[in-house]
């Protein structure tokens, strides 16, 4: 079957997996080939990105397929059979192969094994593709129906950055706020315990406003905040005393994720093109919200950027 040979997971005893630095003028990404998960991303030698901290979360930047979140009871059924994944998916959880690098990009590919198709019944390609271009990190996924049926599929990021900021001295965690492009009225559904969305219990974060002061407060309260509509479909986390903090610009995703872990010094910003499944919907995979299908042979590719300052 065409796209089952590559790919696994990292065992016990086998050697680690590689780093590669992609660097342009002051910006340098570094990207783990287990999981094309971004490690690194300075800008003049400052680290911006979470750095991991098993305390609070050992990831950094994790890439979702093919599901955002959670299904319920990690199971749903599809077209081709049973899919049974944890929360995001499977393609954090195992080892790219890089397939074409040059001094300021990189892109890794991962392609279905027999193991993935024990969880997620559909062969797949999917290529990460990290550039930078002296200002802006750009990650861009392409996906690639490598199977013989139509294939359901979602896919996200889930970047965290220090708060902090790097060099912004003196400034707490509560001195940071998301700005959004224009004034607007942001509402979310609720997430329960179990990481399941409920787009009936909705709650409103803030209305007619361009700003969303942050607090561990708040991350306790709504465990995650979902955004849809977000104005551009840009964000910024912004220090607003120092003035510094990283720009996401998210086309190509109708829903942003915003996620904290209790007391941790970090706030993830997470573009998506689906959500968790949702109290309102049956366990039937392909009508989640957010999924979409590839034909045979079909390939779709969506991006966003990330720009430190």
């Amino acid at each position: 079957m065409p796209g089952t040979h590559l790919g696994r997971k990292r065992r016990l005893g086998e050697e680690m997996s590689t780093i590669t630095t992609i660097r342009k003028g002051a910006l340098e990404a570094s990207i783990d080939s287990q999981g094309a998960q971004l490690m690194s991303l300075k800008l003049d030698g400052n680290e911006y990105l979470w750095q991991g901290d098993e305390r609070f979360w050992p990831r950094r930047a994790p890439i979702l397929f093919p599901i955002v979140g959670c299904l319920r009871n990690n199971f749903a059924k599809s077209a081709a059979g049973e899919v049974r994944l944890g929360r995001h998916g499977l393609a954090r959880n195992y080892d790219h192969r890089i397939v074409e690098k040059t001094e300021n990009s990189v892109t890794f590919e991962l392609e279905s094994t027999p193991e993935t198709l024990r969880a997620y019944p559909y062969a797949f390609r999917l290529n990460m593709t990290y550039a930078v271009d002296g200002e802006r990190m750009l990650q861009r996924f392409t996906v690639t129906n490598a199977g013989d049926e139509i294939m359901p599929f979602t896919l996200g990021g889930h970047p965290a950055f220090n708060v902090p900021a790097p060099k912004a001295d003196g400034e707490s965690f509560d001195d940071y706020e998301l700005r959004f492009t224009r004034p607007w009225t942001a509402v979310s559904p609720a997430v329960d315990t179990d990481g399941l969305c409920d787009f009936d219990r909705p709650f409103t974060l803030f209305e007619d406003a361009d700003a969303l002061p942050l607090s561990h407060g708040l991350f306790d309260k709504y465990l995650t905040l979902t955004f849809q509509d977000v104005p551009g479909r840009t964000v910024t986390l912004l220090g607003t005393k120092s003035g510094r903090g990283v720009e996401l610009d998210f086309d190509d995703f109708p829903y942003l994720g915003v996620w904290s872990a209790p007391g941790a010094p970090f706030v993830a910003i997470e573009p998506w093109r689906g959500v968790a499944t949702c109290h309102d919907e049956s366990d039937i995979f392909e009508e989640k919200r957010g999924m979409e299908s590839l034909d045979l042979g079909e390939e779709v590719s969506y991006e966003f950027s990330v720009s430190p300052f």
